[in-house]
C-alpha cells in the first residue's frame, strides 16, 4: 500500500522492456508515450495498453519496431514515480500491436496491448498428475515453474482442509496451468492474481481469499465540499445476487445422502457492512453427491461467499486531487457518501489512465451490506 502523498508533485513513468529480463528503454521510447491505460481487477488477469507517437523519422519507426522492439511477448514493466518513490503498476507481455498512420504530422500512433504475467501460465495446455497432494500444494508446484519471471508464490491452505486419498482418487490436470489454478481458486472460494512489485521484475502469485482484513487505504470524500477527493462515485444494491447454495453427499459405504449444513461465510469474507442482505435464491450445486465430502463443503462454502457482495460502487478521481495511487484488491473507506453507504469497501478493480499532466482513476468497490460497522473511517 502507498502510503506517499502525491500532493502536487509530478508524477514520472518508468518502462522497462526486454524479452525476459526488462531493461529501461531509450529515452526517445519514454518521451514518445502518448498515453497508458492499465486495468487491475480482483481475480482476473490485469491489461494494458501503451500509446506511442510514431513520428517517421524517429527511433521507433526507423529502427525499433522493424527489428521486434514491440513483438508480441516481449516483457514490458509499467512504474509510476512519486517524488522518487517508485510504485509498480503493471508486469505483463505485449500480445499485440495497431499501428495507425496519419497524412496529418504527429498523428500517427503505434499502440501495444498487453496481459500480466499469467499469460504465461495460459499458453500451452498439458496434462499432469498430482498424487497425495491438496490443492494448495498443487498450485505451489504449478507456480514454481514461472520463477524465472521472479514469480513469488503467496499460496494459502484451504479453509476446508481435503486430506489427499491416493487410494480413493487421484487428481489430474488437463488444460493449461491457468485453467487448473483458477479453478481449484474457485473451487475454495479463493481468488488468483499476480500483484506486481515491490520492485520492478518481481510478482507475487496470491491464491487464497480476498484482502478483507488490515490497514484501510486512505478515505475516498464525496460531496465534503473542500475535502472531497472523489470526482464521482454512484452505488447500486442488488438484493438478487446473494444466493443461498444448497449440497447434497452420499456417504460411500451407505449410500445414504445428506444435505450438508450451511456454512458461515465469514473466514472467507469478514463482514464490511453492518446490515448483511439475506439471500432471496436458493441454488441446488450438481455433482457434490460422490465427491470427498470435504470438497463438497468447501464449494457449498465457496458459492455463497462469492455471491454475498450485493453493494457495488464505482467512481473515478484525479491522483493528485485525491492525495494518494488507489490500490486494487484492498480496503478502502468512504466518506460523505450517508449513513447507508458509508465506510469500508473492497477494491474491486482500478483502471489507471496517464497521459502527460493528468492521473487518473477509475475504480469500483463492493462489500455484502449497508451501513458501516464502526464509526470511524480511516481519513
Amino acid at each position: 500500500m502507498s502510503e506517499q502523498p502525491v500532493g502536487q508533485g509530478p508524477v514520472h513513468i518508468t518502462l522497462l522492456m526486454g524479452p525476459k529480463l526488462a531493461r529501461p528503454v531509450p529515452a526517445e521510447v519514454t518521451e514518445a508515450l502518448l498515453s497508458a491505460q492499465i486495468t487491475a481487477t480482483a481475480g482476473e488477469r490485469s491489461g494494458f495498453q501503451l500509446a506511442f507517437d510514431l513520428t517517421k523519422t524517429g527511433i521507433i519507426n526507423q529502427r525499433l519496431l522493424p527489428e521486434g522492439f514491440f513483438d508480441p511477448k516481449t516483457r514490458i514493466i509499467v512504474t509510476v514515480s512519486v517524488r522518487g518513490t517508485p510504485d509498480v503498476l503493471f508486469d505483463g507481455l505485449i500480445v499485440r500491436q495497431e499501428v495507425g498512420a496519419s497524412n496529418q504530422p504527429g498523428h500517427s500512433t503505434l499502440t501495444v496491448t498487453g496481459e500480466d504475467l499469467t499469460l504465461l501460465m495460459d499458453l500451452e495446455e498439458r496434462t499432469a498428475r498430482y498424487p497425495n497432494l491438496p490443492p494448495s500444494e498443487r498450485v505451489l508446484s504449478i507456480l514454481r515453474r514461472y520463477s524465472d519471471y521472479g514469480i513469488r508464490p503467496d499460496v494459502y491452505a484451504e479453509k476446508i482442509a481435503q486430506p489427499p486419498h491416493q487410494d480413493l482418487r487421484v487428481h489430474y490436470q488437463t488444460g493449461t496451468d491457468l485453467q487448473y489454478v483458477t479453478d481449484l481458486a474457485r473451487a475454495n472460494g479463493y481468488t488468483f492474481y499476480l500483484d506486481p512489485g515491490p520492485n520492478p521484475g518481481q510478482s507475487s502469485a496470491r491464491w487464497g481469499p480476498e484482502v478483507r482484513l488490515g490497514i484501510r487505504q486512505h478515505a475516498l470524500n464525496v460531496n465534503m465540499d473542500a475535502n472531497t477527493t472523489v470526482d464521482q462515485l454512484t452505488f447500486s444494491y442488488d438484493g438478487t445476487a446473494r444466493e443461498e447454495p444448497q449440497a447434497r453427499w452420499q456417504d460411500p459405504g451407505t449410500r445414504v445422502s445428506t444435505l450438508l449444513p450451511q456454512p458461515p461465510i465469514s473466514p472467507l469474507r469478514p463482514p464490511l457492512g453492518r446490515r448483511p442482505t439475506p439471500a432471496l435464491k436458493r441454488r441446488t450445486l450438481s455433482g457434490t453427491a460422490k465427491q470427498q465430502r470435504e470438497q463438497a463443503e468447501a464449494e457449498l462454502l465457496a458459492r455463497a461467499a462469492v455471491s454475498a457482495d450485493v453493494v457495488s460502487g464505482s467512481g473515478s478521481l484525479d491522483v493528485n486531487r485525491h492525495g494518494y495511487i488507489l490500490q486494487p484488491r484492498q480496503l478502502v473507506g468512504v466518506r460523505g457518501s450517508g449513513r447507508a453507504y458509508d465506510g469500508d469497501y473492497y477494491v474491486k478493480s482500478v483502471t489507471h489512465n496517464l497521459r502527460p499532466g493528468s492521473f487518473q482513476q477509475n475504480f469500483t468497490l463492493s462489500r455484502e451490506g449497508l451501513e458501516a460497522r464502526s464509526d470511524y473511517v480511516r481519513p
